[in-house]
């Protein structure tokens, strides 16, 4: 729904992008629409998979509009009638919505997030975190759990997706996917996180180092004459 021209959030709402945890990489159209989120919070969540409540989907555009959950019966009866869907979701708003706790975070999260390779913000975190702020530190060890190659081909998408439309954008996305499923990682990242549960993925390559340019460019390139991806079995 994060597409679509409204998005409602209750005082319920969860958003997260919390693919590198599983060696995956942000879709469902997070080319396109992370780069648009104010700031560096787009590159903040692509890069950790945190997740941002009502109050930070509001002030980051996310969601148009916060009503109280309870009311969604109310709402979808009252889009059957003859009102336009603003004026429907305007009579239904509630402005006592849940305290903005990403986005006050925002100064940090832009000196960290800015930079152009998944090193760099490392970096920053960690000088943030010497310097006294705690949240960064623990953004940086949050990061270092992830999928090495998933959080740089995240961070590529976020600085590609700034200057593409939608439709760009979801190309990029089964370019990406077509690449990733041949691999190691994400195979790896659902063994650990949904199958066994041990929470111990053994990402491959294990560090940010071994991931080069030239394997990150390769999953936006392309797609050559018969490359869709087969069907790779999962071992139970």
């Amino acid at each position: 729904s994060i597409n679509g021209s409204h998005v409602v959030a209750g005082e319920k709402f969860v958003f997260a992008m919390p693919e590198v945890g599983i060696g995956f990489f942000p879709d469902v159209g997070g080319t396109y629409f992370l780069p648009r989120i104010p700031g560096e919070i787009g590159a903040y969540f692509a890069l950790t998979g945190e997740r941002m409540k009502q109050g930070d989907a509001l002030s980051t555009g996310l969601a148009t509009h916060a009503m109280a959950s309870d009311r969604f019966g109310e709402v979808l009866d009252a889009l059957c009638g003859r009102e336009t869907v603003d004026l429907v979701l305007e009579g239904f708003a509630d402005v006592a919505t849940q305290p903005a706790s990403v986005t006050a975070r925002r100064a940090a999260i832009d000196a960290c997030f800015r930079h152009d390779t998944v090193e760099a913000v490392m970096e920053a975190l960690a000088a943030a975190e010497a310097a006294g702020d705690e949240w960064c530190g623990q953004t940086l060890r949050t990061m270092m759990t992830k999928s090495p190659t998933s959080m740089k081909i995240a961070l590529a998408q976020v600085r590609a997706g700034r200057a593409m439309e939608f439709e760009a954008a979801m190309t990029t996305e089964f370019r990406i996917v077509s690449r990733i499923c041949h691999g190691h990682d994400f195979y790896e990242g659902v063994r650990a996180v949904i199958i066994d549960k041990d929470n111990t993925p053994r990402w491959s390559p294990a560090t940010l180092k071994e991931v080069t340019p030239a394997m990150v460019e390769a999953h936006f390139a392309p797609l050559g004459t018969g490359e869709l991806v087969p069907p790779v079995p999962i071992r139970s």
